[in-house]
């Protein structure tokens, strides 16, 4: 195999394209195409960056008859290896979990808006049916959408379960697998940034159409409870971009093992048993306050409120653990 074939063959086995491989070594595209069509070839400089990169010997690179050779990691031998094609198969799947994730988290926070709606009309007299009936209708519709969003959620988590590994247990990575999912990070970047800055932005609009609603609709209770119901909308709106764009990168950090996914982290047993136990018990208190005392026009309030909450246990847990 000649030199322009090695090239070739060790970038699709990295899942890298021509392009990215010439950002990687400082080169335009159009030389990394030269190279692979055997009308140029490489410096001495860039076939040891690509020694490296690639993770074999100079004399594999060039010599035709050379075996391939691959430069051993010299890391702890005793942890798991994440291949190349293990990371981007798992990419490509957490996008897709993302997208089921967020919906059913958006139709989670959406539910209760029917609800509402209906009420908001009964009260203001467009739609001629008893508040009773009109209560029926709404639960109804917001039974349906929770069983929809588990239609989502359920199926996605089961399929998670074997990249539950990343989560708990600390892993090596073949040599290039970080430059790649650094350089995926790095471009998604951007797009994570606009999808949390427009998920706020649509939630704050919810917020505002509120205020505006108490100030200027006065004591109008139809009123009030359908601008609770757009609040919901919005709020189901920003929930899905920003669950979605959290769940990609939360999975590049997986994949780094950066942030929450740091080895040190990982150890932290506290965590693993508190949080099933605390969200269970949010979801608990949500249900009993909404159908037990009939507050769906604030019940959704738990939310944010359990967030915030959860977000201040969690350091303390970490802080302790450290210590």
């Amino acid at each position: 195999m000649i030199l322009a074939d090695k090239i070739i063959d060790e970038r699709k086995k990295n899942g890298w394209s021509q392009e990215e491989l010439a950002d990687k070594l400082g080169v335009s595209r159009q030389s990394v195409s030269k190279w692979e069509g055997a009308q140029s070839v490489p410096d001495l400089q860039r076939i040891l960056e690509m020694s490296k990169l690639f993770g074999v010997s100079t004399d594999y690179l060039l010599k035709d008859d050379e075996d391939r050779s691959v430069i051993e990691d010299k890391e702890d031998s005793s942890l798991r290896k994440l291949s190349m094609e293990e990371a981007n198969t798992f990419l490509s799947f957490n996008n897709t979990f993302a997208g089921k994730i967020a919906l059913g988290a958006a139709l989670c926070t959406l539910c209760s808006a029917p609800l509402l709606f209906f009420i908001a009309l009964q009260r203001s007299g467009a739609l001629p049916l008893t508040e009773q009936a009109a209560s029926g209708i709404g639960i109804t519709l917001l039974l349906i959408l929770v069983c929809v969003s588990l239609v989502f959620f359920i199926p996605a988590g089961i399929s998670y379960d074997r990249w539950d590994w990343l989560t708990k247990e600390s892993f090596d990575s073949e040599y290039g697998v970080e430059g790649m999912v650094k350089t995926r990070a790095e471009k998604f970047l951007p797009r994570f940034i606009s999808s949390i800055t427009f998920g706020t932005i649509t939630i704050m609009a919810g917020v505002i159409a509120i205020i505006l609603g108490s100030v200027f609709g006065g004591n109008n209770e139809a009123l009030t409870t359908g601008l609770v119901g757009i609040f919901l909308c919005c709020c189901a709106i920003g929930v899905y971009f920003i669950v979605r764009a959290g769940i990609i990168k939360d999975g590049m950090d997986k994949l780094l093992q950066e942030g929450e996914y740091r080895i040190e982290a990982k150890e932290n047993t506290a965590m693993k048993v508190v949080a099933p136990v605390y969200w269970l018990t949010a979801t608990g208190g949500y249900l009993a306050w909404s159908f037990l005392g009939g507050a769906w026009n604030i019940s959704w309030m738990v939310w944010p409120i359990a967030g915030i909450v959860f977000a201040i246990i969690s350091t303390i847990l970490r802080a302790t653990e450290k210590k």
